[in-house]
């Protein structure tokens, strides 16, 4: 059966765009355990279609390739930050160069090729003794059989194109969005340990509501979010090529996840 990519519907969108121009706003994460007591591999091969993009910043936003399979922060950011810590050496710019350029198509799920080379106990932890490697869209059939085109999401298209989650790859760490609320999120420190449990309630990533002794860079309404625990993030603004690079802050941060 041909593979093919179906569009959902989506209900009760909250949407806060910022205007152009303006900076775009962060804060760091609160994120709660979300295993389960005696679940001791977060990471699973993935099964569900939840749309996602990782990206880089541009000037106004940002630019990025479309991953078809479980894009939920549990999965994703264990991954990405294990990779840019071991197998890339914390060069963020081969690991950008693999995750969008080197793609033709698309991503149809990252695999625990992106491990390589990290320590066997993170591995273990992660994953037990459960691989698959990552794999791409170029094996899709369009309609009218011409060959597919590249599955590029920006700012302006990620709500067109029905995402669910956005990974931004700043220098500073991983701007998660959940497209669910707004198209702006929060930075994830590129120093975090990949067996942090995170959280995958979109509400839990909204840069909406600041959590205690920092302030939003702009104040909007939103409803109101998930109360979980802190973790290890920095609140930051990502850099552009039209605003300052400013020092960061940084929270005290958790021990890793045995």
């Amino acid at each position: 059966m041909p593979h093919t990519i179906r569009r959902r519907r989506r209900i009760g969108r909250i949407e806060h765009r910022p205007r152009p121009g303006f900076p775009r706003a962060h804060r760091t994460p609160r994120i709660p355990d979300r295993h389960p007591a005696g679940n001791a591999h977060p990471l699973r091969r993935p099964s569900l279609s939840t749309r996602s993009f990782i990206a880089r910043p541009t000037p106004t936003g940002y630019k990025g390739i479309h991953v078809q399979h479980d894009g939920v922060p549990s999965h994703h950011l264990p991954l990405l930050l294990a990779a840019y810590q071991h197998r890339f050496g914390r060069d963020l710019e081969a690991l950008s160069r693999h995750l969008i350029d080197d793609v033709a198509v698309g991503w149809q799920e990252l695999g625990t090729d992106l491990l390589d080379g990290a320590p066997p106990s993170l591995i273990t932890a992660l994953i037990g003794t459960e691989q698959w490697p990552s794999r791409t869209l170029d094996h899709l059939i369009t309609p009218d059989g011409s060959p597919p085109v590249r599955m590029t999401v920006t700012d302006q298209t990620a709500d067109a194109q029905d995402m669910d989650w956005g990974y931004v790859l700043h220098r500073q760490g991983i701007e998660v969005i959940s497209l669910l609320h707004e198209n702006i999120g929060l930075v994830v420190d590129w120093s975090t340990h990949p067996h942090t449990p995170f959280n995958d309630h979109p509400g839990a990533w909204s840069s909406l509501a600041p959590p205690p002794g920092i302030q939003p860079l702009r104040r909007t309404r939103s409803p109101r979010a998930p109360d979980p625990a802190p973790a290890n993030a920095r609140a930051t603004r990502p850099d552009t090529a039209t605003a300052p690079h400013p020092r960061p802050r940084s929270l005290p941060s958790p021990a890793p996840r045995r």
